[in-house]
């Protein structure tokens, strides 16, 4: 990787000096943050026999609670997903109404031989689903129970025993219960510990024991630029809690880092013993307007000497600390690696790569591999749906979009697909998107369209319907206006048309089509702020990159029109550079 002083992309790929980091002695690493890039928030992390193991938050995406393994802290494979079958909690997705529910900040944890993953599922009834998988083998998805549940009104559950071997949970308003892991019973009342220093929203508590204390960490500020970790201890698990007195321990509250939202962290050991911590943190700069990744995973060295305080180093994006675990990829599991681009073209009978994911659980049947590629069985509802009281589930997306995407893990990249694509019926569409949520997307699809349309006026003697591209975007502030652009006639005998999604910047995107026979006859259709895309209504969550299909509310129940099934194949996400700060990017 190669540290360059440039902004622009044209600049960055011409690029010929460079920065080199600092190089790893037996004393001092240096690394670039974040470890996880793209949406990856309230991370929660151990070390089991020198294998690292982090769980982060999906909301409602699907699957949900990856789980991921690395050897050396930087590198890190997706090998699992805590939930990843409709049967775990059957009816739960398509019960969930809102975009930012679902599967809130989870806890890992390792006792005795089994893993574990504690979360609070939110969307569902009158309190929050509180959900506890449990697995002896986190690099198979099957090997993840059914989850024990509980009933609880609060998020960000932790999970800590005890030397008595007792099992507790602490929550949000920091309050603990003893919890029978085996039934998901709650001991009552909850047991106040700690108010923390006055920030909203205390969450995110995490206990650790050590030289004889209980130390009590968590999350305060709200996960927006004012956050930060604070902590207090006690000599008792259930207190009182003593606050250190140069709380907060981490934040970037006040300054005018590229790094913001700092907060929401966990701490373990290597196996040297060397502490360190995960946390979330947002790529924006104090403006905090365009984010599109979300809430990240950043790594960051903590020095905690015996009976003192820990000290957690300030996130930056090049940081420098004690040596890092030696470089090491050699992990089992067929998952990728987060930084891993994407070379997929679908073969008849493989399964669909562990790193696309849905929003909400989608339909049975709505995705398989054919010969023709990646197959998309339309919904009803388009990316947005109708979400207005009273509407069917089928048309608000509840019944599942026929979408699937994979996170934007790169400032800038390059993602394409080829659709293979015949509508019978007026309305059907089929496309790519930058996704964030149903309010919150930017769209290039293939549509047909009655001739009616003004953008057919050539064509409307015919009395036919027009293939046309159709470029339109959802999301807070200002939108461009939707795009139609017919189908140029020299492109009549193509069978895939390849489309795709460019960074011009690290704050727009660039859709284009061009023919698979010939990429250099390149239209691009339309652009967008990445603004769009950045908070809003998907505050917690990131950008997807992906395909979908629609019949645009045609049809009835769940089913469209016939004739409308897309086809994709060689798909394509090329990473090239990470930015570190406002000026500063890597070449990857």
């Amino acid at each position: 990787m190669r540290l360059l002083s440039l902004t622009s992309k044209a600049g960055l790929l011409a690029a010929v000096a460079s920065v080199a980091p600092a190089p790893a002695s037996a004393s001092n690493s240096s690394y670039y943050n974040p470890v996880l890039p793209g949406w990856h928030s309230d991370p929660s992390c151990t070390q089991i026999n020198g294998t690292f193991y982090c769980v982060t938050s999906t909301f409602i995406s699907f699957p949900g609670l990856p789980i991921y393994a690395s050897k050396d802290l930087l590198n890190w494979k997706l090998i699992s997903h805590a939930w990843n079958r409709e049967s775990q909690l059957p009816g739960v997705s398509a019960n969930t109404t809102g975009q930012q529910q679902g599967m809130f900040a989870a806890t890992l944890r390792h006792h005795d031989g089994l893993f574990y993953v504690i979360c609070e599922y939110l969307g569902v009834g009158d309190s929050n689903l509180g959900v506890v998988f449990k697995s002896s083998d986190p690099f198979d998805n099957l090997a993840w129970s059914d989850p024990v549940t509980f009933q609880t009104d609060l998020i960000d559950p932790d999970l800590f025993w005890d030397d008595d071997g007792k099992a507790y949970v602490a929550t949000q308003s920091i309050v603990l219960q003893e919890i029978d892991l085996a039934t998901g019973k709650l001991s009552q009342p909850p047991i106040g510990l700690w108010n923390g220093t006055g920030g909203v929203w205390p969450e995110g508590p995490h206990l650790y024991k050590k030289d004889g204390y209980y130390y009590l960490m968590i999350a305060e500020g709200g996960t927006e630029t004012d956050h930060s970790i604070t902590i207090a201890r006690s000599r008792n698990l259930k207190g009182p809690y003593e606050a250190y007195e140069n709380n907060p321990i981490l934040t970037n509250r006040g300054t005018d880092e590229y790094f913001q939202t700092v907060g929401h962290g966990d701490l373990f050991q290597d196996a040297e013993g060397n502490w360190w911590g995960m946390c979330l943190a947002t790529r924006s700069g104090p403006e905090w307007e365009v984010y599109p990744m979300g809430r990240e995973t950043v790594l960051f060295p903590v020095k905690w000497e015996e009976g003192e305080w820990p000290v957690l180093q300030p996130v930056r994006g090049q940081m420098s600390g004690w040596a890092l675990p030696p470089t090491n990829k050699d992990l089992p599991g067929h998952g990728p690696f987060n930084s891993d681009d994407d070379f997929y073209d679908f073969r008849k009978g493989t399964e669909i790569p562990s790193n696309l994911v849905h929003w909400r659980v989608p339909r049975q049947g709505a995705f398989s591999t054919t010969e023709k590629g990646l197959q998309i069985v339309p919904s009803r509802n388009n990316l947005t749906g109708t979400p207005f009281s009273g509407t069917t589930p089928e048309l608000t997306g509840q019944s599942g979009l026929s979408f699937i995407g994979r996170r934007q893990t790169h400032t800038l990249f390059t993602f394409s697909a080829d659709l293979s694509f015949a509508p019978k019926s007026v309305g059907q569409e089929a496309g790519v998107t930058v996704f964030l949520t149903q309010v919150n997307h930017i769209d290039l699809g293939v549509v047909l369209l009655a001739p009616q349309s003004p953008s057919f006026s050539s064509n409307r003697a015919s009395g036919k319907p027009q293939l046309a591209f159709r470029f339109r975007a959802e999301g807070t502030g200002v939108r461009p206006e939707p795009k139609i652009v017919p189908i140029p006639s020299a492109w009549a005998d193509e069978k895939k048309i390849r489309l795709q999604i460019q960074t011009l910047n690290a704050t727009h995107y660039s859709l284009a089509a061009m023919p698979v026979s010939d990429p250099q006859a390149k239209l691009v259709i339309g652009t967008a702020s990445a603004g769009l895309v950045s908070g809003g209504n998907g505050s917690f969550v990131g950008s997807l990159v992906g395909a979908y299909a629609t019949c645009n509310g045609a049809g009835s129940g769940v089913t469209c029109p016939e004739g409308g099934n897309a086809y994709f194949s060689r798909w394509r996400y090329t990473g090239e550079a990470q930015y570190v700060s406002a000026t500063e990017s890597i070449l990857v």
